[in-house]
């Protein structure tokens, strides 16, 4: 059966929509993802304003474009970095989907705003956004997963009881990685040090972006290397089996 093969005029919308994405984009490094418009992002591409809301209903149209093209191209950074590793070495697939996020980010610092900075006033995501959020999460997890599940972990020991409350703090990210089917077996207290140790890969990488750690950081990537080490050693996936 032969595929259909896309219009002259399909061709041409879609090489504008990726024209009014690329200069949204530009827009988010310059002014930040809460000043987006559309009359601006127009007259970038040298368009009227009525003729790009023929692509995008609305600025929220457009964020959410945004959103979904960012954390797919995020995710996708993530998991050829992961991928390009030994299955075996899963040091070096923690540290290299960790790296692919640093790099990725200082690349696009308008987009990583617009991913993992302040909310849009307005703006609500939809539910269409969450499968391309979770791409760059799955991939931590897996990592660590396959160190639990392959018997590399125990670096530290779990507790003898979780701490008061925990179940019920991280509920809703036990239920997540179960669910994805990922790894049904992780203890709660390792989910809880994965969700530590997320926020803490994105918050250093906030920080740096964001100019929080000049006069006490003065290389952020071994810097960087340095806190990927440590949260590895806190997941127990720091050993390498022969």
């Amino acid at each position: 059966m032969q595929t259909k093969q896309p219009t002259a005029r399909a061709l041409a919308r879609e090489a504008v929509h990726a024209s009014i994405l690329a200069a949204a984009r530009a827009r988010l490094t310059e002014e930040g993802p809460s000043q987006l418009a559309l009359r601006a992002v127009a007259r970038d591409v040298g368009m009227v304003s009525s003729a790009v809301y023929r692509y995008f209903a609305s600025r929220d149209d457009l964020l959410t474009a945004l959103l979904v093209l960012d954390y797919d191209e995020l995710g996708a950074a993530v998991e050829a970095a992961d991928a390009a590793v030994d299955r075996a070495d899963v040091a070096g697939r923690w540290a290299a989907a960790c790296r692919a996020i640093r790099t990725w980010a200082v690349a696009h610092p308008g987009d990583f705003a617009l991913l993992y900075g302040s909310p849009v006033p307005g703006y609500v995501a939809p539910p269409s956004t969450i499968e391309p959020a979770s791409r760059t999460t799955h991939v931590l997890i897996q990592v660590v997963a396959d160190a639990w599940t392959d018997g590399r972990h125990g670096a530290r020991p779990a507790p003898a009881s979780p701490p008061d409350g925990l179940p019920s703090a991280i509920g809703d990210a036990v239920a997540y990685v179960r669910e994805r089917g990922v790894a049904p077996d992780l203890p709660d207290e390792l989910v809880l040090r994965i969700l530590m140790a997320w926020t803490t890969v994105f918050g250093v990488v906030s920080f740096e972006l964001f100019g929080h750690t000049v006069g006490a950081v003065s290389d952020g990537a071994v810097y960087f290397d340095h806190v990927v080490a440590r949260l590895a050693d806190d997941l127990g996936i720091t050993a390498r089996r022969p």
